[in-house]
Formats: C-alpha cells, structure tokens, sequence
C-alpha cells in the first residue's frame, strides 16, 4: 500500500489548513465583523519543520462483505460508544460566534455574536447518514439495510484516511453536521458550524509491475467510436419482472477488470455526447449510455490519481497519472483525452516549483478551455486544447491552492501568516485565461476555504480547525457576502463530497447532494432514524437571506437527495431500502410533495441497494447509479462486482 509522503510542508505556509490538536472546541478569543471590508494578512514567512514520519496505516484487515446482505433500510442496531468528534455532554466549552457548535447542550454560555444557546446533541453522521467512526478504527453503525461489514481496501475509519482537509488532510466527506441547533438572529455575522472527515487511503499497485510507464495505448479490441465495441451484452432476465409505470433497466455494467487487492477507486461519470465515461485504476473507458456498449478504451501506464468533476463543453478532459508504479511516484503526469473518441491527446509532466511544491497529491478543474493543477503553495494553469501552461503562482503574499471549475473559475487562496493556527484564506475568482482575479473576497481569520458547493451561484464552505466549526456563505457576481445559511433549530444538513484520501491536495468541487438556482440553495438534512426506517427532509434557502424558505420532507420510510437542476424543478434522487427500489423524483421551486420522475423497477432493488459508495446521476432522461469504488475479497466477486446500472423510461 502507498504511505503518504513524509514531507510536510512549511509552518505558517500557503495551502490548505492544518490538522488542528484533539481536544474539545474552545471559546472564541476575539469577535470578528465580517460586515468589515477584508483586512491585509500579515507578511511573516513561514518557518520550515523537520520532515515528520508518515501516517501510520489503519489497524486490522479489512474485512469480507457478508454474501446476500440487503442494504438500505433495515432497522439499526444501536450505536457502539462515541469517540472523539462526537456531541459533548453538558457542561463542556461552549461553540463560538453565537450559535450552537456541535453537541452544544442547554445553557452554555453563548458565544461572541449574542446569540442565544440552542438545545441540540444530535449524533454526527458518516457517508448517507450513518455515524461518524470513533477513535482508533472503532466502526460506525450500520446504514441502511442489515448491517454492513467493510469492503476489502476501503478507507478504515479513524485511520490516516480519515482526517479533514489541511495541509495533512482533505475534508471531502459529507458535512457531518453535528446538530446545527442555531437561534436565527437578523442581521450577518454568524458561522453556522459543525466538522466532518471521511476520506479514502492511497491504493497500492499491483505487485510485480513495470515501474516504468509507457505511452497510453488505446485497445487494440475495441472499435474506436462506431459502437461495435466488444462491450457488454445486455441482460434481458433484469426486465423480467418489471411491473406497469416502473423504468427498465437500459444496462447493467459489472467489473471487467483485474485491480490491485486494494481494489481501485473510480472517477467520473462524464458525458460526451452519446457516451459515458470513467476512469479506473490504469485506464479509461467510454460506453453508449443507450446500451452500455463499450465504445473506446485507453490503457494508461500508471494509476489515475486526480480527475476534474467534468469535461470541456467539446468532451475534452484532462486527468492526473502517477509519473511511475513505485509507492513514491507523484501525481505529476497530465494527459488529455478527447471522451468523444478516446483518443489521447497532449501530455505534459507538471514542474516542481521548489523545494515545498509537493505533487503527490493535486486537484484538478475545468473552466472553459483552462485545466487547473491546485496542490499546497502552488498551482498552474494548461490550455486544454493545446496544453500550453497558460499561467503559475501569482506573485504576492496569497498563494490560489485549490479550485472549482465550470461557468466560472473559482480559486480558494492562502496567504502566509504569522501564526499557522489563526490562517489567512481568501476566495477568488480568476480570468481563466490569464489567471488575473476578478475579485478577491477573504473571511475572517481562522476561517479556511474547504468547499465550493456552486459556482453559479456562488455557495461556498469555510471551516475554523481550532474551534472544530463550520459554515455555508453565499457571495454575490462581484464577490461581496451576500448571506450566511442559517439552518433553523434542531436541521443537521448533510452532503456527500466524495471519498478521495489526499495529503497535499484539497479538491473544491465535486460534492452532491446539493443544487441551487439564482436565488435559492436546496440541500438535505441527516437521515432520521428514529423511527422504524430512516427519513430526512430537503430544505431550501433564500440566497439573499440566508433563512429557510420552505423544508419538504420525504415521503414515510424514505431518503431524498438532491441532484441537480431540471427545467426549474429540483432534480432528487430517493434511495433504495431493503424493500423498495430507489427513484428520481422532482419538486417544484416553491416546496410540496416530490413527484415521481422515473420509478426504478422492484425487480433490480436489490441490484441498486448492493452498490458500494453509490453516486446518482440524472442525464438525457436516464437514471446513473455509479459505483465510485471496486473491490472485493478475491478475484472472482471483483468481476462480479456492479459498477454501473442505468434506467430509462
């Protein structure tokens, strides 16, 4: 298995915010107005530390998925013993600037803002709503369905996989709201706060390979883009049983390929056209989305390490692939690829800039036809057409480390400081060609830019490591605050931002579970158990107030998800539970009842509930559910693992 690099960057440095010390979150010190036009960080230049050792590997083997388990929705056994991060009990400090901080009880004192304590002590959730790991590996309660145990070279929980995002962590799981039991108050000026981690270790090559990479070659079998690839054949028996009004199922995809006894992650969803495709372990395919044909495949010479969340709007995309097969090798090789063909395009190793421009880990965002690299105290900038190196690390004070792609390209910046536990971020947007800011807006101090929820308009998340808090701002076109989300007593929201483990590298986009229109944000709230099934609701929030419009719930029994934008309506997806089949679903911008879009068939449901870290896309008017990671506990339950399953009316 690959072990993080031993470097650490310098103290007080630019990049991502560091891992903060255990403890509880401790009162405030000061009371910033973030009504106040940004202040200039300080100049101080950070002091280099001695290499630390690498993270030590989760303890245990990773265990066997018992055969046949249905998933979603059975009832739950109790929770094991909470560990650190859990709610405090009462008496403990009490969460600043205002609001209550996770596990805050009844009658703390409130925090600088005036704002008046909340009752709260809701549990934290892990991935789709199950509860956060506790210290030293201890697993989390099950989620929906029988109790699960952990696929083979998944992350374990509590080990190095499992921090948030700084310097020596990437915060990218969901937003592990513990209990935002706030009091609204008018006016600005509160962070709404919580903390979350849930991240995935590093895969190890498969033993006995070259360490030395070769050219991508496409496969010599497969037709490059007419359909008569050697993909799939469909499977009729998956439509047997399907019943009046329900969808069928267009295709069914299982692993084809043979993965490293960690198993592989897989990146995408991307669509091109009439094609979708992903990329996995040492190679990139694309499939028909009508039949699951494949239509392309491109062999790599190392592992696909980094991958944007979409392609150029001409089905351009550029990915990150390890420079060799060793436990060493960086994240430094990018290739371009044209999804329409499969055809590799240009190549191009990204230059270290310095002695602490680490590239084991980058992210990677598209914006328009400019492809950014955002690693700790740097990045670049490539023309995705041509690769030309389009512009670097600005001069200055602030550093850009991290982006979001699309409409528009934002950069989350870090400026050096004279103290690395009171940091300094700034949020940008920049001139994708010249990578000039537009605008710069920069929160207070001690508050890090973690994700970009939308870019149009612009949702973004900021964390403070020190007090273990969280919150949700939304800015203007000109990059002026223009609200902070304020849940409303007793919501925990909860999102999924993936599941990718990096030390080096902070990725801004690519969470779901969230969708937005010009005025309004929709996000879903933790699963609610404690009935006989779980439920949650959505919510929806005024972008020019930062107050819930209107909340919707599911309907009984049953989980929603936002996914996305469609004709006005909000686009969801209700899962699977051990009895019912899954479905996309839509509600109208003004809140009710969720109508039904396309009723996934009963037949498949336990199909569908079987994937592994699922995620859901709506395209073309079919239904993607995309496994995000391969493994198993021997070769052959590995190529009979579902990847992806696809429905259409």
């Amino acid at each position: 298995m690959s072990q993080p690099p031993s470097q650490q960057p310098p103290q007080g440095g630019f990049g991502a915010p560091q891992e903060p010390p255990n403890g509880a979150p401790q009162p405030p010190q000061d009371q910033p107005d973030l009504t106040k036009p940004p202040q200039t960080p300080p100049g101080q230049p950070p002091q280099g530390p001695p290499p630390a050792q690498p993270p030590a590997p989760p303890a245990g083997p990773p265990q066997t998925p018992p055969p046949g388990n249905p998933s979603y929705g059975y009832p739950q056994q109790p929770p094991a013993q909470p560990g650190y991060g859990y709610p405090q009990q009462p008496g403990q400090a009490p969460g600043p600037y205002g609001q209550q901080a996770p596990g805050q009880q009844p009658g703390q004192a409130p925090g600088p803002y005036g704002q008046q304590p909340g009752p709260y002590g809701q549990q934290a959730p892990g991935p789709y709503g199950q509860q956060a790991p506790g210290p030293y590996g201890q697993q989390p309660q099950p989620g929906y369905g029988y109790p699960q145990q952990q696929y083979p070279g998944t992350p374990a929980p509590g080990g190095p996989g499992s921090g948030g995002g700084g310097f020596l962590k990437n915060k990218t799981g969901i937003i592990v709201a513990a209990a935002l039991a706030v009091v609204l108050v008018a006016g600005t000026g509160t962070w709404f706060l919580v903390s979350d981690s849930d991240d995935e270790k590093k895969k190890a090559p498969v033993a006995g390979a070259s360490n030395d990479p070769k050219a991508p070659s496409e496969s010599p079998t497969v037709d490059e883009g007419d359909g008569n690839g050697d993909g799939r054949e469909a499977d009729d028996d998956l439509n047997a049983g399907r019943k009046e009004g329900e969808a069928k199922v267009a295709w069914l995809q299982k692993n084809d390929v043979d993965l490293p006894r960690n198993g592989s992650a897989v990146h995408g969803p991307w669509f091109a056209g009439d094609l979708v495709a992903k990329a996995m372990y040492r190679g990139v395919s694309g499939y028909s989305v009508a039949d699951g044909k494949q239509k392309w495949t491109l062999s790599l010479p190392a592992d696909v390490c980094a991958a944007p969340n979409a392609p150029t709007a001409d089905g351009k995309i550029v990915i990150g692939v390890k420079d060799s097969t060793t436990d060493k090798a960086n994240c430094s090789v990018l290739q371009m690829i044209d999804l329409n063909t499969g055809k590799a395009g240009w190549k191009k190793t990204v230059k270290k800039n310095g002695t602490w421009d680490f590239l084991s880990d980058i992210s990677l965002a598209i914006s328009g036809d400019t492809v950014t690299v955002g690693r700790t105290s740097n990045s670049n900038a490539y023309r995705v057409s041509d690769g030309k190196e389009l512009f670097g690390n600005p001069e200055g004070n602030c550093k850009p480390f991290a982006f979001a792609g699309g409409p528009k390209l934002i950069a989350a910046a870090s400026c050096r400081t004279d103290d690395v536990k009171n940091p300094q971020h700034q949020i940008q947007e920049l001139n994708p060609t010249t990578g000039k800011p537009k605008w710069t807006y920069q929160p207070p101090r001690g508050w890090e830019v973690s994700k970009v929820y939308s870019v149009v308009p612009l949702v973004v998340r900021l964390e403070h490591d020190e007090k273990k808090q969280y919150a949700m701002a939304a800015l203007t076109d000109n990059g002026k605050l223009r609200s902070q989300l304020s849940p409303a007593k007793g919501d925990t929201l909860t999102t999924d931002c993936g599941n990718s483990f990096s030390v080096f590298g902070q990725k801004l986009e690519g969470c779901s579970g969230v969708a937005a229109d010009a005025n309004t944000f929709y996000i879903a709230t933790k699963d609610d158990g404690s009935g006989t099934a779980r439920t949650n609701k959505v919510i929806a929030f005024d972008l020019n107030t930062g107050k819930p419009k209107w909340e919707a719930p599911a309907p009984a029994e049953r989980v929603l998800k936002p996914l996305g934008m469609e004709g006005g309506d909000l686009v969801l997806y209700m899962r699977p539970k051990y009895d019912a089949a899954g479905a996309v679903v839509t509600l109208p911008p003004t809140g009710g009842t969720p109508k039904t879009l396309l009723q996934h068939p009963e037949s498949t449901g336990r199909i569908e509930n079987g994937f592994f870290s699922a995620k859901v896309a709506y395209e073309g008017g079919r239904s993607f559910i995309f496994s995000e990671r391969v493994s198993a506990s021997n070769d052959k339950e590995e190529l009979e693992q579902s990847t992806l399953l696809v429905f259409e009316k």
